[in-house]
């Protein structure tokens, strides 16, 4: 199994120690010091909160310096699958080394992905033994269901952003894991970026903080 060994990251701005974690998985091509850049923008709302943006653990051959979770060839809902779960491991092993390290559990961790790391976001979500606090995909899409039992899932609440303009992920794909989401009986909230292209607005990243927020707050 491949592991997460760099990325980036953000300590809490109360200088306390950690109470939770949001842990932001980037797209294809990219890395986490991309994704740690939101992190300042959530600071003040999540001022005990331990910011983590791992870089994948393979290095992506088409985007010179960035990473992927797995390589990316194409939509085809099977190859979506496939790569989701071969990815899997290593990211709830990282998870499950920072929780212990901090002496968490799920109920303190966020995850938040871009593209690709929300296609991770969601498929690891989905998949704890316990639910995590909040699940954010940012231009992402659902990979696949098969195998969950509407009994046995974890049901964390889901945030989905998407641009009305990507050109990369189109906003049917919004659509799609809202329905199938819906259908599992897992608690989803949409939100619609018009006229923004693959990538998160101010808006969409003012609600994916508030949404976390009030996760870890429990209300």
């Amino acid at each position: 199994m491949s592991k997460i060994v760099n990325g980036a990251s953000l300590k809490p701005r109360s200088g306390a120690r950690p109470r939770n974690i949001v842990l932001f998985l980037h797209g294809f091509g990219s890395s986490g010091t991309d994704m740690i850049a939101l992190a300042p923008h959530w600071q003040d709302a999540l001022p005990d909160t331990l910011f983590l943006a791992p870089h994948a653990p393979q290095r992506c051959g088409m985007m010179g310096m960035g990473y992927q979770w797995w390589g990316l060839s194409g939509f085809a809902p099977s190859a979506l699958a496939a790569g989701a779960a071969s990815a899997a491991p290593a990211i709830d092993a990282f998870i499950d080394r920072k929780l212990a390290e901090y002496d968490l559990t799920e109920a303190d961790l966020a995850l938040v992905g871009f593209s690709q790391g929300t296609m991770m976001a969601l498929h690891i979500g989905l998949r704890r033994p316990r639910a995590v606090a909040a699940v954010v995909g940012y231009s992402g899409m659902l990979t696949a269901t098969t195998g969950l039992a509407h009994g046995e899932l974890a049901k964390p609440p889901v945030l989905l952003v998407h641009g009305t303009a990507d050109p990369v992920v189109p906003i049917a794909a919004l659509h799609m894991a809202e329905s199938e989401l819906k259908r599992l009986g897992v608690e989803v909230t949409t939100h619609i970026s018009h006229g923004i292209p693959h990538s998160v607005d101010p808006v969409g990243l003012r609600l994916g903080r508030d949404f976390v927020a009030k996760a870890f707050s429990g209300h």
